[in-house]
C-alpha cells in the first residue's frame, strides 16, 4: 500500500514538473551543477562519498540533457527522414 502512494506522488511531481514552463538557462544551470558534483566527485578521497557525488552528477546532466526544453526538445525538432544516427 505505501509503495502505491511513493508512486502516485512521483507521477504527480513529474506531470508538474513537465505542465511548467521553463526558465531561461535552465538546463544550463543545471548541467553546470552536474559538472561540478563530477569534479568535486574526482578529488574526493571517499569511496562512498565518490561514488555518491557520481550518481549525482549523473542525475543532473541527465536531466539537463533530456528535460522538456533540453537536448530531447532539439531532437524531436530535427528531421531525419528516416534516417539514423
Amino acid at each position: 500500500m505505501a509503495t502505491e502512494e511513493w508512486v502516485d506522488r512521483f507521477k504527480d511531481l513529474k506531470e508538474a514538473d513537465e505542465s511548467r514552463p521553463d526558465f531561461p538557462g535552465e538546463h544550463l544551470v543545471v548541467l553546470g551543477v552536474g559538472v561540478l558534483l563530477l569534479v568535486a566527485s574526482g578529488r574526493s578521497r571517499s569511496l562512498i562519498a565518490r561514488t555518491l557525488m557520481g550518481a549525482a552528477a549523473a542525475a543532473f546532466i541527465g536531466r539537463a540533457a533530456s528535460g522538456t526544453g533540453g537536448i530531447a526538445k532539439l531532437a524531436s525538432l530535427l528531421d531525419t527522414r528516416g534516417r539514423r544516427w
